[in-house]
C-alpha cells in the first residue's frame, strides 16, 4: 500500500504522525503503570454491586494519553475507559483503554496491557496494544501489523486453522457467559466443548496472540468498544476476521468473535446462533 493510500484510509491523516502518536502515548502510558505494577497500590471498586476494578495507574495513564493526542490531534474526539467523553469534529476518534485486564494488573499477571486505537468514520483503522512489562508492541496501521520487543519486529499473521476441532480458544473468563439477566452459558459451551483446548483470563493479550498465530480464536461477551476497537486493526490486517456474534462490525463492543480465518469465523458464529 502506497502512503497515499494509507492517507486515504487515515481520513487524510498523515500515517507517519498517526504511528507516532500511537507508539509515544503508549511509552507515557508505561511510565504511569510499569512502576506501580506489582507494587501493592490501592484498588477501587467502581461497582457498587460486583467487582470492576480501577487504580490510580488507570488513571493516570489515561489522563496522559489524552493530554498527548489533544495536543496532536486537538479536533478530534477521545473515548476513554475513565473518564467523559471529548467531543471532536466528527470525522475522528482516539479509543483508549489505559490498562484493559485490570484484574490481571492488580494480580501480578503481565497479561494486561495499554489499547489505543483510530477511528475515521467510526470504522477502526489503526491500533495498538502494548504491554510494557514483557516489552512488546502489537501496532497495526492501513495495509500493515507488526510485532516489536526491544530490536525485533516481525509481521503479524494469523494461523491457518479452518476447523474448530483443530483450533486453540480463549475468552478472559466464563463468567462473561452468564451474567444476570442473560445467560449465554449454552451458546459458551456448544463453542468450547469442540475446541482443541481453551485457556482463560489473557483479555487483550488473547487477541495479539491471535493476530501472531498463536491462538485461533477467541469468544466473548458484553465487551466495551475500549475494550475491542483498538484490536480490530491488528486482528484484520493480521489476516484475521473480527465481529460481533451476529456478523455485525465490532467496533462498539458487544459480543465478539474473532477468529484466524474466514471459515473457522463462519463456523463459530453458526455454534453461537443455534
Amino acid at each position: 500500500m502506497t502512503a497515499a493510500q494509507d492517507a486515504s484510509h487515515l481520513g487524510g491523516l498523515d500515517p507517519d504522525a498517526v504511528r507516532a502518536a500511537l507508539l509515544d502515548a503508549a511509552d507515557l502510558a508505561a511510565s504511569h503503570t510499569l512502576p506501580r505494577f506489582r507494587s501493592g497500590l490501592a484498588v477501587d471498586n467502581k461497582l457498587s454491586d460486583g467487582f470492576d476494578p480501577v487504580t490510580d495507574a488507570d488513571r493516570e495513564a489515561e489522563q496522559a494519553i489524552r493530554k498527548l493526542l489533544a495536543e496532536r490531534f486537538p479536533a478530534h474526539a477521545i473515548i476513554g475507559e475513565e473518564f467523559d467523553d471529548t467531543a471532536g469534529e466528527g470525522t475522528f476518534a482516539w479509543i483508549i483503554d489505559p490498562i484493559d485486564g485490570t484484574r490481571a494488573f492488580i494480580t501480578g499477571v503481565p497479561v494486561w496491557g495499554t489499547l489505543i486505537g483510530l477511528t475515521v468514520n467510526g470504522a477502526a483503522v489503526a491500533g495498538l496494544m502494548a504491554q510494557p512489562f514483557t516489552g512488546e508492541v502489537y501496532l497495526a496501521l492501513p495495509g500493515e501489523a507488526g510485532y516489536f520487543r526491544g530490536g525485533q519486529h516481525l509481521p503479524l499473521a494469523t494461523s491457518a486453522v479452518t476447523d474448530l476441532a483443530e483450533a486453540k480458544l480463549t475468552s478472559t473468563s466464563p463468567d462473561l457467559f452468564d451474567r444476570p439477566g442473560t445467560s449465554l452459558a449454552a451458546q459458551w459451551k456448544a463453542v468450547s466443548s469442540q475446541a482443541l483446548t481453551t485457556r482463560y483470563g489473557l483479555d487483550c493479550y488473547g487477541y495479539a496472540l491471535l493476530a501472531a498465530g498463536h491462538i485461533d480464536l477467541v469468544v466473548e461477551a458484553g465487551l466495551k468498544d475500549v475494550d475491542i476497537c483498538p484490536l480490530i486493526p491488528i486482528i484484520r490486517n493480521a489476516g484475521g476476521i473480527v465481529t460481533t456474534w451476529d456478523g455485525s462490525p465490532a467496533e462498539n463492543g458487544g459480543n465478539i468473535i474473532a477468529a484466524a480465518t474466514p471459515q473457522l469465523h463462519a463456523a463459530t458464529m453458526e455454534l453461537l446462533a443455534g
